[in-house]
């Protein structure tokens, strides 16, 4: 998706510093993302990628390392010639980043002449870090923008709750403004998250049907067959409501129900999704059973093959009731969408790894066929695959050939990617994006306030009550006690992009 604001960006040369170089998220994300950028020709002459690690490596090692990542990455397609133009940009610049010498060093490495005066400093690092680091380049003067300009991109999460989060952006203020800070989450970068938006305002047809009159329900499901693998430290400390809620689910549903923006700058864009967030009903603590529900899964099977349970997992404590499965329901209370649930659920072990959109249109009056042999009529679906299946689906409801009024489900098919298209990684894109200024795919500090604040009673109930957690079988689709948030006792949660009939 082109937004206008791109039409009048371009991408300037920079220096690139990455903190946390050596790390996994670099390791097969970041610079698989820099060199697709380089094969394309995107990253502009003259940037210069600056890797910041504690390894004691040399600049011979961290190019062999760098060689390595990529292969593995892509494999086959490694073109040996434009790794080598790709290498000519990398430095390798050693330290430890909570030393003030590390950062008095970096500064007269990257203060050289070959060396670009716009710097994107990208903390790929502890969370618990960001605050030391942002002070500690503060101090060496390079955040400056008297030769160029310097912006600072932050992984998620931000914060571990409201409060939290309040006071990360109150330290790193003092040092650097809102504009130069680009608050990452990687799903927006996806090409099918941003075909959300062009769905919805770019097809006319869509939008008279796109309130309460006409949908019944909206539901928004990440599931992944993966485990925590060897991420228990973190995960446990964190769980599936902040993990994966908290950010991308909720992002996703501004995009679904936000008002058309005025243009698709950036500013423009976020400001709409920010008052979708602020027009959430809050959650009374005594409402959040009602609202809310986890559960942890247990020993099962995936693909045939036993699995662990959580609890069995290195590093987890035996008592840990953190959650593995998060399904919360949600209203808008806004003109559009008052009274309309949406339910959001993730999850870790179960059936697939996929990511859907799934949009119930209301039971059309089923008295018109009163006369016929159609005993049900389904409702009409707009599912909106994201990953693996990148796809726009609509379910209607059509007549089977021959002599009765017999009906079943057709679906109008729109697939995302031809079949001579490439995937575009979401990393390629939000690189790209800090090198032109834009900031639509990057989150303002009010849109990450009000995500902490509609996810924090839910955190502070479940905080207080470790005493027990509901369980799912590995391999399952979760716990089927998550269908009590249902409103109606004909909604259920939509697992496949296939017609399904209850």
């Amino acid at each position: 998706m082109t937004t206008i604001s791109e039409l009048t960006m371009q991408a300037e040369p920079c220096t690139y510093i990455i903190f946390g170089a050596t790390g996994n998220l670099s390791r097969i994300k970041l610079m698989p993302a820099l060199y697709h950028l380089d094969v394309e020709n995107r990253l502009p002459e003259g940037t210069r990628i600056v890797a910041l690690g504690r390894r004691d490596w040399d600049q011979a090692q961290w190019l062999s390392e760098v060689r390595d990542m990529i292969k593995t990455k892509i494999g086959q397609d490694f073109d040996e010639k434009v790794f080598q133009r790709f290498s000519a940009k990398l430095t390798y610049h050693r330290g430890d980043i909570l030393k003030a010498e590390c950062y008095s060093e970096l500064n007269a490495t990257i203060s050289q002449d070959h060396y670009p005066k716009n710097m994107a400093f990208y903390l790929s690092i502890s969370p618990a870090e960001f605050g030391e680091v942002i002070g500690y380049l503060s101090a060496e003067g390079l955040f400056k923008q008297d030769q160029g300009w310097r912006r600072i991109i932050i992984e998620k999460p931000f914060g571990y709750d409201l409060e939290s989060a309040n006071a990360l952006q109150k330290r790193i203020s003092r040092y650097v403004s809102e504009e130069q800070i680009y608050r990452i989450d990687h799903y927006l970068g996806k090409d099918t998250v941003q075909n959300v938006l062009v769905f919805r305002f770019a097809n006319l047809m869509m939008e008279p049907l796109w309130n309460r009159n006409y949908i019944d329900h909206i539901q928004i499901t990440h599931s992944e067959e993966l485990g925590i693998s060897t991420r228990g430290g973190y995960y446990d400390t964190a769980g599936a409501l902040r993990d994966m809620v908290q950010s991308h689910l909720l992002q996703l549903l501004t995009l679904v129900a936000m008002e058309p923006p005025v243009s698709m700058e950036a500013e423009s864009l976020r400001d709409e999704k920010v008052k979708v967030l602020k027009s959430i009903r809050s959650i009374p603590k005594e409402a959040v059973h009602a609202h809310a529900f986890r559960a942890q899964y247990a020993a099962g099977q995936i693909h045939g093959k036993s699995v662990n349970g959580y609890l069995q997992e290195d590093g987890i404590p035996a008592n840990s009731v953190t959650e593995t499965y998060a399904a919360i329901k949600l209203y808008i209370d806004n003109w559009r969408w008052r009274g309309i649930p949406f339910y959001l659920r993730t999850g870790k072990r179960m059936t697939k790894s996929q990511s859907i959109i799934s949009i119930c249109f209301r039971h059309p009056p089923q008295h018109l066929f009163h006369d016929t042999q159609i005993q049900t009529l389904n409702p009409n679906w707009v599912l909106l695959g994201i990953q693996p299946d990148e796809c726009i689906r609509i379910e209607m409801t059509a007549k089977e050939p021959g002599l009765e009024m017999r009906t079943r489900t057709s679906s109008l098919d729109a697939n995302y990617r031809q079949g001579n298209e490439k995937s575009t990684d979401a990393y390629e894109n939000l690189l790209l994006d800090v090198l032109k200024g834009d900031r639509s795919l990057f989150l303002r500090f009010d849109e990450v306030e009000y995500a902490w604040r509609i996810v924090d009673p839910i955190l502070q109930t479940w905080a207080v009550e470790r005493d027990h957690i509901s369980t799912y079988p590995a391999g399952s689709w979760g716990p089927a006690e998550s269908s009590r948030l249902f409103d109606k006792e004909s909604q259920y949660w939509r697992s496949s992009l296939t017609p399904e009939c209850k």
